[in-house]
């Protein structure tokens, strides 16, 4: 399984980032390999809809689930739709969100936060 964390840096020793949309980076790790791969988001480049580019790209990447701060409407209900689950953390290092969802101390991110428009 994918699991993406939005991240301020490209290793696990870098910050969760609340964002989603306009994050940095995407930190993935493959639980059965324990491989941990880094995207650019190409939300961040996004002059609009950077939720939904980031989005779709996490799926495009496989991903199954998502850490992060919230989501928009726009990219919970895309997230929704392809069953991956989303969970909500507060800025910590990505090592210490990885070890939180394993010991299932996460909690769900259920519905969506405040839409934001454009803008960085």
């Amino acid at each position: 399984m994918k699991i993406a964390i939005s991240a301020t840096g490209q290793t696990v020793d870098s910050m969760l980032d609340k964002r989603f949309g306009r994050c940095q980076y995407f930190v993935i790790q493959d639980t059965e390999t324990g491989e941990v791969e880094t995207v650019e988001n190409k939300g961040l480049t996004s002059e609009g809809g950077a939720g939904i580019a980031a989005s779709q790209q996490l799926i495009d990447e496989g991903v199954e689930v998502i850490i992060t701060g919230n989501l928009g409407p726009n990219a919970f209900e895309l997230i929704e739709k392809s069953g991956i689950k989303a969970y909500k953390c507060h800025e910590m290092v990505i090592r210490d969100v990885l070890e939180k969802y394993g010991s299932g101390e996460l909690l769900e991110i259920e519905e969506s936060g405040p839409a934001h428009h454009g803008g960085h």
